[in-house]
């Protein structure tokens, strides 16, 4: 017969009175007995159980506890809690955000509870630090943001158990892993681990190894590492494969006929040359009446993604096609993607439309929205469309008939870059500039009404076959870039306002932006005012304005990124949501986004409410809709996430290779543990520690964005330019580092 495990006596318990209250604080809206004090102590002696009682009626006298039931008791809590999102730094301590306080909380190492980057977590606040600042503790986690990690596995000589170190630097702790759950994973394998559970008394985490995504440093391991980082996917399954490859995606007359036929009306697609999906294309007309008929098409998704198929559940829950620096990873399967839904050249297509008919002034005189069959005349990439419009910036454009010999030698001359045989007829060009001096007017309009220009240079990468980045170059926004632009905005304002003006109200997908912080508005004029900068803010016009002077003012100096990059982070973040509050930046009273459904999901619910309504439907549920925005907004910056990890990657295996070489940079960034370095000719950005600034002693001046030396009173500032060489390029934390040569001499 086996003997009952004895627990331990103690004959007297050490601290008890503050065990007590640990106890009912941690879990202070439920009670307690001394039985269940005793088992939470482990001791089941009379004397120790004798203690814990005679303590709790202690505590209840002093009113630190209350009896809430016969022999149960409950912690007296007089402190404020609140509720917060924790943003941890790399050696355990963080700040908590929280709409409650107008600062964030700063929370040491040694109150943060085991809770981690991004966690939901309850907390209080109970001092301030030096310049009146808030400090806290953590007391519970109330939601972690994630279980999966990314890291490199570190397997244990006696091989008993592993620890994973995981890439990112916020993450304070490894995660240990027992031998039996490392899933053939081998010593310095990068892999992805789950993390399971954090007893109270563990220093680390548990886990266990889900998958083992390859060896360090490797291109495709480093690509799937960051799409594992942030829970997305890479391969669709296979049940979801097969069912897209089950539908039929012909053209049959039967679905033609439940639809407006425009195939015979003058089509074609513009989109960057190596595009391999084309969601929307143009139609031009002109009519009778001396009105120009404009038909933004778009593929018609949601023909094929019916509710309730693993097809659409999948599509769901990617939300988004993710575009990293050497692939593109789609919401849709490629059947989709790239054959039944991409507007191809000279193939019909079921797409959803809507059709305008426009005067020279570029106003809507009448609108249409519903399905339609197209059929698309031509593709241009958008260099073909830019030069159509540059040779023939002169051009009478008043008159087709005129134009028409004009048109034609211009356009002989050209070479295409699409691959295919030159199809620029007259047509085409006619249409291309006319729709070219619409998008400029409606350009202007929305500027005038306080739109907010934001052409921000973006950092492409030319890579070889290998997927080596071979060079750097930047992508701007051109004229034939900017028409298409003006007419996707113009669809998607005008279909959120058909649906969003009837009465009564009826639920639909928005795009919304909230206007800026005035702090974040006061903190970039203490930015830009160091190069010299005014911002206007005495009202929501002034400050628009203003901002589009300073986005104008930078163009081609050295400060234009730095500047670009602050005041979009000034800006509120959009999002998806069914309350419509309008659109800053756009400067629109409603706006959603429908003419992208290939690759977001908001588009597809936009085209599957639009025709609900057409069809004369009543009102869906808001909260069910309300979930979908949230869940799309979320995976949205999850991916945004992964694309500029994915660049930053690139730009540091391209930084690998020219270590021994000086390059001029601007600070980007001014902190006490360092400067930010963004190199002018590449956009690479490093960090130069101060530990290795060796010629002075430098301080951090928080109020002038500098580091100062202690001695020479040589400062660097936020904005000035220096000289940086590599010091070291890690391509697993993707992190640069720096040495600092000095400033430029003055030319």
């Amino acid at each position: 017969m086996t003997r009952k495990k004895k627990r331990k006596s103690n004959k007297g318990i050490s601290n008890l009175t503050n065990t007590i209250l640990s106890i009912l604080k941690k879990d202070r809206n439920k009670s307690f007995n001394y039985k269940q004090i005793a088992a939470i102590l482990d001791v089941n002696d009379a004397s120790s159980r004798n203690q814990i009682i005679k303590k709790l009626h202690q505590l209840k006298a002093k009113q630190e506890i209350e009896e809430v039931d016969r022999g149960k008791f409950k912690a007296i809590v007089n402190t404020e809690y609140h509720t917060g999102i924790l943003d941890a730094a790399a050696k355990g301590s963080g700040y908590i955000i929280c709409d409650d306080f107008d600062d964030d909380v700063y929370i040491a190492s040694n109150n943060i509870n085991r809770a981690l980057d991004g966690d939901e977590v309850e907390f209080h606040v109970y001092k301030r630090r030096k310049r009146g600042k808030l400090e806290g503790e953590i007391t519970q986690v109330i939601k972690r943001a994630k279980s999966e990690y990314v890291g490199v596995i570190q397997i244990q000589s006696n091989k008993n158990f592993a620890f994973v170190v995981v890439d990112s630097n916020k993450m304070y702790k490894d995660i240990f892993v027992p031998i039996n759950k490392i899933n053939k994973a081998e010593d310095g394998d990068k892999v992805l681990v789950s993390l399971d559970d954090w007893p109270e008394k563990s220093d680390s985490p548990n886990g266990r190894v889900l998958k083992v995504l390859g060896k360090p440093g490797e291109h495709n391991t480093e690509i799937h590492a960051i799409l594992a980082e942030y829970g997305l996917p890479l391969e669709f399954p296979h049940e979801v494969e097969e069912f897209a490859n089950q539908l039929d995606t012909s053209i049959n007359a039967s679905e033609i006929a439940k639809r407006r036929d425009m195939r015979k009306d003058l089509t074609f697609t513009i989109d960057p040359k190596d595009a391999k999906d084309f969601d929307d294309a143009l139609s031009f007309k002109v009519l009778n009446n001396g009105l120009y008929e404009i038909g933004i098409h778009i593929a018609d998704v949601s023909h094929y993604l019916q509710e309730g198929t693993v097809l659409d559940d999948e599509a769901y829950e990617r939300a988004t096609s993710v575009y990293l620096v050497d692939r593109v990873v789609p919401m849709l399967p490629e059947v989709l993607s790239n054959k039944a839904c991409s507007l191809r050249p000279h193939e019909e297509k079921y797409t959803f439309s809507a059709v305008f008919q426009i005067n020279d002034k570029a106003e809507v005189k009448n609108e249409w929205f519903g399905r339609t069959v197209t059929y698309s005349d031509a593709r241009f990439a958008y260099e073909e469309a830019q030069s159509i419009i540059e040779n023939n910036v002169n051009l009478d454009i008043s008159s087709r008939a005129q134009s028409r010999d004009l048109i034609n030698t211009t356009i002989s001359k050209e070479v295409s870059l699409t691959g295919n045989e030159y199809n620029t007829t007259p047509e085409i060009a006619f249409a291309t500039l006319k729709l070219d001096e619409l998008a400029k007017i409606m350009r202007r309009q929305r500027m005038s009404d306080g739109a907010i220009s934001f052409d921000k240079v973006e950092v492409k990468f030319n890579l070889d076959k290998d997927n080596n980045p071979a060079g750097v170059f930047f992508k701007t926004s051109k004229d034939a870039n900017k028409l298409i632009e003006e007419f996707m905005l113009l669809a998607n304002r005008k279909v959120s306002e058909f649906i969003g003006k009837q009465a009564p109200k009826k639920t639909f997908v928005y795009r919304v932006h909230d206007e800026p912080d005035e702090s974040k508005l006061a903190a970039l004029q203490n930015v830009v005012g160091r190069f010299g900068y005014k911002l206007n803010f005495k009202d929501r016009k002034s400050v628009a304005n203003s901002l589009n002077n300073l986005l104008k003012e930078v163009q081609g100096k050295k400060e234009q990124n730095l500047v670009d990059t602050l005041t979009i982070r000034t800006m509120s973040k959009a999002e998806y949501t069914t309350h419509n509050i309008g659109h800053y930046g756009l400067s629109f009273d409603y706006y959603s986004h429908f003419t992208s459904p290939i690759r977001r999901y908001p588009d597809v619910m936009a085209h599957r409410l639009l025709q609900h309504y057409l069809d004369g439907g009543k009102s869906v549920s808001e909260d069910a809709y309300e979930d979908k925005c949230n869940h799309s907004s979320n995976m949205e910056y999850l991916a945004t996430k992964a694309e500029r990890d994915s660049i930053k990657y690139m730009q540091i295996r391209f930084m690998e290779d020219h270590k021994e070489e000086e390059f001029i940079g601007v600070i980007s960034g001014v902190t006490d543990w360092g400067i930010y370095v963004e190199i002018i000719s590449n956009k690479c950005e490093g960090m130069v520690s101060v530990r290795d600034m060796k010629d002075d002693h430098y301080q951090f001046d928080e109020d002038h964005f500098a580091l100062v030396g202690k001695n020479s009173k040589t400062m660097y500032q936020l904005g000035d330019e220096v000289i940086v060489k590599v010091k070291n390029t890690d391509l697993l934390k993707k992190h640069l580092d720096f040495t600092l040569i000095g400033k430029p001499e003055a030319s």
